[in-house]
């Protein structure tokens, strides 16, 4: 313990050496430069160099002489330490309490107003039917009293009747339905429909890592920068950003090849014990996201109760302005009707129920049922997009794999694939994307074909694949095996 505790105090003072290096050199720095004012070892210098230019946003050249010189356009404020780096932090650990509480608070908020509310419609309706029935029974009885059935009374009792008499196997509670259904407790069917489900990718990050670590172990623990754009998807430039930063997760440097290319060494990953290999140039695929993972069937469900709240919100908001001041009792005959029993049940608890009934039962049910409507209708909108960006980044990895696997004379608008995730609605801007971004770090040929086809040449990607080769070729790697076991704690 004492001698990593020795070894992270020695690196970081090396890192610290190398950072103060490499802001008195304003042109940028070679690894030679480096030592040259440090005095640290030249594999500590090339250890700890990708890391500083992860930290501080670097870039990498290649001189005339075929070194690597490492510059810093954008000064050196440090995306992990300093005043403003702790600044972003608390910000964003502060948002992220913030906003998971109000998406908590919000969650209970629509449960208490979708099923509560619909619970104390139907208990209003139905308690004003029983009572209309009593009245009428009286009536009938020869003791007197009248009936006024408005338009909302004369459907909701019809509403009523239906559900009463229509056949149980179509109605939805029906054994089979809950048996489908039951699997999924109401709380979350009901946070699907209004916020989606989780985020299908939240690992595609890591993913991405394996995949590409998969692949620098086998191919002796060499990347190109157009590589790994194939796994990322990423422009040139926000590759080269990127690939730094992997390199100083794990371990990696970039080199330069005889002829000139950059490429990005990653030793230490070739030292493991599992042989399983994956050559091939596979990225993996990013999925989509989906509106909820609730059946048709519950989802309108959801949609029935809102649409009752809506329509009972909007009658009580309503007969608050229409009906006027109501008597507490029953001589008026406007008083027959839901409003008004539930205008005279309230008047036992509340001296004058009608500025309740406007807010409670009128205002809050109908701007709630709306916003349970547009919520979902705007996150909706939201997720084509995000999806529509999906697929293009999806169809970028692919068309850079293709790309990479056969440089020249590929017809463009000819890479397709059957895979949905892969497929934007638009496939000739997206074509047109993946030309440009490629087209950085190697600059097409183009020409006609005789059948009028656009055909485009990536000279340069070719000639930086023979130089791959022949440099991984070149890499020794029987030092970089396990061997047998010397020693084996457990005898």
């Amino acid at each position: 313990m004492y001698l990593l505790r020795l070894w992270k105090v020695e690196t970081e003072n090396s890192y610290k050496k190398i950072v103060n290096s490499l802001k008195r050199r304003k042109k940028g720095s070679t690894a030679a430069d480096i030592c040259a004012s440090t005095a640290l070892p030249l594999y500590t210098v090339n250890e700890l160099l990708p890391k500083a230019a992860d930290e501080y946003s670097g870039h990498l050249r290649v001189t005339q002489s075929g070194e690597i010189l490492y510059y810093f356009p954008n000064g050196f404020a440090s995306r992990f330490h300093g005043f403003g780096a702790s600044l972003r932090k608390i910000t964003d650990k502060t948002t992220a309490f913030v906003k998971s509480s109000l998406v908590f608070l919000f969650k209970v908020w629509i449960m208490v107003m979708l099923i509560g509310y619909f619970i104390l419609f139907i208990a209003l309706a139905l308690a004003t039917v029983f009572i209309q029935i009593a009245a009428k029974s009286n009536k009938d009885s020869g003791r007197g009293g009248g009936i006024n059935f408005s338009a909302f009374d004369l459907l909701w009792r019809i509403w009523f009747y239906q559900q009463l008499t229509r056949p149980r196997n179509n109605y939805p509670g029906n054994i089979k339905w809950q048996d489908k259904e039951k699997k999924r407790p109401m709380h979350k069917a009901i946070f699907s429909f209004v916020f989606g489900e989780d985020d299908p990718n939240k690992s595609f990050d890591e993913q991405i890592d394996k995949a590409i670590i998969s692949f620098l172990q086998a191919n002796r623990g060499v990347i190109s920068l157009a590589e790994y754009m194939a796994f990322t998807g990423e422009n040139s430039l926000d590759a080269e950003k990127s690939i730094l930063s992997f390199c100083s997760k794990f371990d990696g440097s970039p080199e330069v090849t005889e002829e000139g290319t950059i490429v990005y060494r990653f030793e230490e990953i070739l030292l493991r014990s599992d042989t399983n290999k994956n050559s091939e140039l596979i990225p993996p695929i990013k999925r989509l996201k989906i509106f909820s993972g609730n059946s048709k069937t519950m989802n309108g469900l959801f949609i029935a109760i809102n649409a009752v709240n809506l329509l009972f919100g909007s009658y009580f908001f309503y007969q608050s302005f229409a009906a006027g001041q109501m008597i507490h009792d029953f001589i008026n005959e406007t008083a027959y009707s839901l409003y008004g029993y539930t205008h005279y049940f309230l008047h036992f608890i509340i001296n004058e129920p009608h500025n309740f009934i406007r807010i409670v039962l009128g205002l809050v049910p109908l701007l709630f049922s709306l916003f349970f409507w547009i919520i979902p209708a705007v996150r909706n909108f939201l997720e084509k997009k995000e999806n529509e960006d999906i697929k293009l980044l999806n169809f970028k990895r692919f068309s850079f794999s293709k790309i990479w696997s056969s440089p020249l004379n590929i017809d463009i608008n000819n890479i397709q694939t059957s895979i949905l995730e892969c497929r934007p609605k638009d496939i000739a801007a997206a074509s047109d994307r993946v030309i440009k971004d490629i087209g950085v770090i190697s600059s097409p040929e183009i020409f006609i074909a005789e059948s009028g086809k656009t055909i485009y040449s990536f000279n340069k990607l070719e000639k930086e694949k023979i130089t791959l080769e022949k440099y991984r070729s070149g890499i020794d790697t029987s030092r970089l095996q396990l061997g047998d076991t010397v020693f084996d704690s457990g005898r």
